[in-house]
């Protein structure tokens, strides 16, 4: 069942005279809407739904709203920031994925000024470094380093990173507290100091997600997949009990090796998250959002619902879609659903997406 995003949905490209760029982080709690504005270096943050074009009541990662450089234009710092992608908060603390810095950024309160500092940095000894994997490329990572960490999650108690360029997701029993904290478990790697390229384990893992019901997915960007377990804890121990894109763990095709993409195919996922009985996948590649009613019990499900496309068999690279995109979607990369609405990075078209929920069949 197709579903187009034109209707029943608000599209918000940021403040009228500071628009966003490339966002690839969207996440909303009680009211509040956050946005990684990747490609300016900053994360947004709206206390209300915003109207359109509403300036934000708040900005990290630059001094001032309208500032957009790297590190704030200078040194890697506790209040800067350098490609910011996930993004989690319980209306108390707020973790943000700094990724070019190759750290992940926790403020234990909400933040309350613009550029405001951070109070623990994880993947770095200090808010004044930003190697991957701490001393350098060359260097294996550790329970305490990262590298091009994209993604973060938490259930509120527990939080889990996409380390995606060292192709595992740590795991920390308790949010933490303190910088440079090491991890207690690695999924994807036999331990924390591999980073082994494993068909069984995802190959580069962008998003992690954890389900209401104590499921987990990965999304593996670079083999056209979501690796999904029924109980978040066997992660640890055995591979995946369904793949989302691929019928069995040695297929790594782009749309399973064809040019129209299907119900059941993925190209270069980003994020996928979870909602009601479903889950929702942002099957970037084709610039559309894949919903399914249930969580998939078997290999190769195909999706119930499309959203940013007419039908399962077009994709952007169709000449149907190749004119214009501006009542559909171009490269969605994040998501976030809750409160009968989903979010939708959609980072080509430069504008944050909310989709009404409640008018989707069995949504």
């Amino acid at each position: 069942m197709p579903y187009s995003t034109s209707t029943d949905s608000f599209v918000f490209k940021g403040a009228a005279q500071n628009p966003f760029l490339a966002p690839r982080g969207v996440f909303f709690h009680q009211g509040k809407l956050w946005v990684a504005d990747t490609g300016q270096n900053r994360v947004f943050m709206w206390h209300n739904t915003p109207s359109e074009g509403q300036a934000p009541d708040l900005v990290l990662g630059q001094t001032h709203t309208t500032h957009t450089g790297r590190n704030v234009q200078g040194e890697v710092s506790a209040n800067s920031l350098q490609y910011p992608s996930g993004i989690w908060s319980d209306g108390q603390k707020l973790i943000v994925a700094d990724a070019w810095n190759h750290r992940v950024l926790i403020w234990l309160q909400l933040p309350t000024q613009h550029g405001q500092p951070a109070d623990v940095v994880i993947g770095q000894p200090d808010f004044v470094s930003n190697q991957p994997n701490v001393q350098g490329l060359n260097h294996r990572p550790s329970a305490q380093s990262l590298y091009w960490c994209y993604g973060v999650c938490s259930d509120g108690q527990s939080l889990w990173i996409a380390d995606t360029g060292n192709r595992r997701v740590l795991f920390f029993k308790e949010i933490p507290t303190t910088s440079f904290a090491a991890a207690d478990a690695v999924i994807g790697q036999t331990d924390f100091s591999e980073r082994d390229y494993d068909p069984a384990n995802a190959i580069w893992p962008y998003s992690v997600k954890v389900g209401p019901q104590g499921e987990l997915a990965i999304v593996d960007t670079q083999f056209y997949r979501v690796l999904l377990w029924h109980n978040a804890s066997s992660a640890f121990q055995q591979p995946a009990d369904v793949l989302i894109g691929q019928p069995d763990f040695a297929q790594n095709g782009q749309n399973q090796f064809s040019f129209f993409p299907q119900a059941h195919t993925l190209s270069w996922c980003y994020d996928v998250c979870f909602y009601r009985q479903g889950l929702w996948v942002a099957d970037t590649g084709n610039s559309r959002v894949l919903g399914f009613h249930t969580i998939p019990q078997r290999h190769n499900q195909p999706a119930d619902l499309v959203i940013g496309q007419p039908d399962f068999t077009t994709g952007s690279e169709n000449k149907d879609t190749i004119k214009t995109t501006e009542n559909t979607l171009y490269w969605p990369f994040a998501l976030y659903a809750g409160q009968d609405k989903l979010a939708i990075a959609d980072t080509g078209n430069h504008r944050i997406v909310l989709q009404d929920l409640q008018t989707i069949h069995h949504f």
